[in-house]
């Protein structure tokens, strides 16, 4: 089985190769405006008919389409009107670019051996000819959160945009935070092969490993120019000057207050990462400041007993306590739906602009990008889609255009083409 397996996914590497994926876009080189369509800001804010203007990869001017106070004249036109005009969005917590083909060992590079590697950098293994990226890109995603899996600490990840020629072209932010998988502290009283004192013993050896390596590397920090250089602990001076946040993947509610608790003895930011009992101790988590990255809604709740429906409502419960917190889904392939994963807790209370904000703004607050991008604002990067229809709705998603900082983006992919090849087989119309 596992040869016939090896096969195909060489089979399919092989044909994927007869397709290959859209030339990355030139810069800017005249300036666009686009007019009349509905603005969503990316803030809470929106405009009914507006224009966005933006030159040099940067956005100019913003306002009511009525009452344009920049001249046009020289200036490339799209007229938007009847559709919406949003922030390009922004996955977190991805995979994209170094998880292929699951079961083709070969184009999957997202892990490292060993349990302790602050200092293993995802965005060196991003692949940008990943034949799954233009389509998550078709769908408005237009930046991500590379990030490494596996170990108790598994490495930096770094944020890249999803139109580049190489790595060194794609990223935005480089090594933004280092990710912890904090230790699952539930002791199962019924396991058939571990006692109760192995399983507490097995947990508190990686709390004291974690430990001993923090206050290491707390140590090192102060050693502003060692003769002799510790990558590990190099990669975590970040970390201790404010510069770097831990993501911290954790589920369960004692994990989550031992993770914050963790955070708070040793002064660092913390980012709470998947957090599906965030909603239990949000006073704890708003009286420290932490900001969380929600895993997908579309799923089941972790209990048999829970709401059936609480991953929809988690949000919104987020959201009335005042935490700031952005939606994502882990993995790679999946991305493409991160839009529909935010519009669906509208249903179950979120405001619509909410909902946006959750993988734009708020996305980019998190990451430490939120100057730059995450709203459709004067002085930031004209990185923006343009959708017919509601971008959050899987029934009326149709993104039409999209700029990466002021280039123009190729939105075909693979799956776009087989759809044309079989459409015109069948001699049927789109």
């Amino acid at each position: 089985m596992k040869h016939l397996i090896a096969v195909l996914s060489i089979l399919l590497i092989s044909g994927s190769m007869y397709s290959q994926n859209p030339t990355p876009a030139k810069a800017q080189d005249k300036p666009i405006v686009i007019i009349n369509g509905v603005i969503h800001i990316g803030n809470g804010k929106v405009i009914n008919k507006g224009f966005v203007a933006f030159k040099d990869s940067k956005i100019t001017n913003v306002g009511d389409a009525a009452t344009i106070g920049t001249d046009v004249s020289n200036y490339e036109q799209i007229d938007a009107k009847g559709k919406d005009i949003y922030p390009g969005f922004i996955a977190l917590n991805t995979t994209l670019g170094i998880n292929e083909i699951e079961q083709a060992r070969a184009t999957n590079d997202y892990a490292e051996v060993g349990h302790l590697n602050p200092n293993v950098r995802s965005v060196i293994a991003y692949n940008t000819d990943s034949k799954v990226t233009p389509t998550v890109r078709s769908n408005g995603v237009l930046m991500a959160q590379i990030v490494p899996q596996g170990g108790l600490i598994s490495g930096q990840s770094s944020v890249v945009e999803l139109d580049a020629w190489n790595w060194e072209d794609a990223v935005y932010k480089t090594d933004d935070g280092i990710h912890l998988n904090w230790p699952n502290m539930l002791v199962n009283k019924f396991s058939p092969t571990e006692s109760e004192d192995v399983q507490k013993d097995r947990i508190q050896k990686s709390l004291n490993a974690l430990n001993d390596l923090f206050s290491n590397a707390k140590a090192y920090s102060l050693i502003k120019d060692p003769k002799e250089k510790n990558l590990k602990y190099e990669s975590m001076r970040g970390l201790f000057d404010g510069s770097k946040r831990l993501y911290v993947h954790a589920g369960y509610i004692k994990e989550l207050i031992a993770a914050i608790n963790f955070g708070k003895d040793q002064k660092i930011t913390i980012v709470l990462v998947g957090a599906y009992d965030a909603w239990r101790v949000t006073d704890l988590i708003k009286s420290q400041n932490i900001s969380v990255v929600l895993g997908r809604s579309h799923s089941l709740p972790p209990r048999e007993d829970e709401d059936v429906d609480l991953p929809y409502k988690l949000p919104f419960l987020l959201q009335q306590a005042g935490i700031n917190y952005s939606i994502s889904i882990d993995g790679f392939w999946q991305v493409r739906n991160l839009a529909f994963n935010a519009g669906t807790p509208v249903a179950y209370g979120l405001d619509k602009e909410q909902a946006l904000m959750s993988i734009t703004s708020n996305a980019a607050k998190i990451l430490g990008i939120d100057k730059t991008v995450g709203t459709i604002e004067v002085g930031k990067d004209a990185t923006i889609i343009i959708s017919d229809g509601d971008a959050l709705d899987m029934k009326s998603n149709n993104i039409t255009t999209a700029f990466i900082r002021g280039k123009s983006i190729n939105l075909d992919n693979i799956q776009k083409q087989l759809y044309r090849k079989y459409m015109d087989k069948y001699g049927m119309k789109e």
